[in-house]
């Protein structure tokens, strides 16, 4: 299975997800801001990146460009809840996946997910 960080500043989102992924036998990373997960990014090797767009001290979209950048084999998939959010990513398609709309249900997360590193297969 794989390796994804989370970064979510929801605490019950976070939450939900970890719980979602790891059920599916998927080893997970969270961490409340995009700063933090940048952190880790420098720590370990992660298969994918899921990233929430509105974050407090580095949003979503520069954390991905930052992790594009940095790790350009990295899978970066997004996810927002406000629609002029997902409008600014909307231009960086080059380097996220997708954006995934909340409020998402627990089998749209694990499709989005893993469509998401089958597309990163499917690369290489």
């Amino acid at each position: 299975m794989a390796r994804i960080l989370v970064a979510e500043d929801e605490v019950a989102v976070r939450e939900f997800i970890r719980r979602v992924l790891e059920a599916r036998g998927h080893e997970t990373v969270v961490t409340p801001d995009g700063a933090e997960a940048l952190r880790q990014l420098n720590r370990a090797s992660f298969d994918l990146l899921l990233a929430d767009i509105a974050m407090p001290n580095m949003d979503g979209i520069e954390l991905a460009l930052k992790a594009a950048r940095d790790w350009p084999r990295l899978t970066i998939l997004l996810m927002s809840g406000v629609a002029m959010e997902r409008r600014r990513a909307h231009g960086i398609g080059q380097f996220a996946n997708a954006v995934l709309r909340k409020p998402f249900t627990m089998v749209d997360l694990v499709q989005a997910v893993e469509a998401a590193l089958e597309a990163d297969v499917d690369a290489d």
